[in-house]
């Protein structure tokens, strides 16, 4: 790892602490904690700081995971199902998108963002826990969900714990609570996946992925204990608000930068 001064490892440990408190809550976490990596290590290979962000997520979703499945069981089988789809659609997106462009799938986020919010405003998704579906269209629909998002996680990847979340809460009738575990264990399967293709490409740095990911473990507990505490309509607020930075930043990023 680069040398890196004391106001640096200070600054990377709270974008990452607090990256993994966010994202415990509501998803997104990647937002604050990417542009941290390659604000401080400028120097650093890009893939590199990708897969650190992606190991230190993949850190603290873990202990987030497991606290939000102590407070409500998760369905092994769903999960198991659809983490796989994600697993390896990521390793696909992953290796896509060292071959391809993907300005054109920058240029249509934000617009299939804004259609999301409006649909989950005008709903109460994520309020009530009803399940929509019996056991094996469930399964189809929310294995057929993984790997579309994990793949997207895995090729460009802003918002992805969200998506997972909305794939819950929107087409699976599960609550925000609810929905927590089993969108956390899938975002960590794509990001898993993803990490595979960087280990493999001979990216990665391990004092700066152990240095983020034990402060996205801390922030992570920190987040996933507040959300416990104030229930649904504190995270659909807080989902609301993230969907609504990810538009204004995936806009700026495909037609203002």
């Amino acid at each position: 790892m680069f040398e890196l001064s004391a106001f640096d490892i200070s600054l990377l440990l709270a974008c990452a602490l607090f990256a993994g408190l966010v994202d415990s809550i509501m998803g997104g976490g990647g937002m604050i904690q990417v542009p941290a990596l390659f604000a401080v290590l400028p120097g650093f290979p890009p893939a590199t700081l990708l897969s650190v962000n992606k190991f230190g997520s993949i850190v603290g979703t873990i202990g987030s995971a497991i606290q939000y499945s102590r407070a409500n069981k998760s369905p092994r089988g769903l999960v198991m199902i659809s983490s796989a789809f994600a697993f390896f659609a990521s390793v696909a997106g992953a290796y896509l998108v060292t071959q391809l462009p993907t300005q054109w799938l920058r240029g249509a986020l934000p617009f299939l963002l804004i259609g999301l919010l409006i649909v989950n405003i005008k709903s109460s998704a994520g309020l009530i826990h009803e399940p929509k579906h019996q056991h094996h269209k469930q399964k189809a629909i929310a294995s057929t969900g993984a790997g579309i998002i994990g793949f997207y996680d895995g090729f460009l990847g802003p918002g992805a714990g969200a998506f997972y979340k909305l794939l819950y809460t929107r087409f699976l009738g599960f609550d925000f609570l609810r929905a927590a575990a089993p969108a956390k264990c899938l975002n960590i399967a794509s990001n898993l996946g993803a990490l595979c293709v960087f280990f493999y490409l001979g990216y990665f740095d391990w004092k700066l992925g152990i240095l983020l990911a034990s402060a996205n473990l801390i922030g992570g507990q920190i987040g996933t204990k507040i959300a416990i505490k104030h229930g649904n309509a504190f995270i659909r607020k807080g989902f609301f608000i993230l969907v609504t930075v990810l538009i204004i930043k995936t806009f700026y990023d495909a037609f203002l930068k």
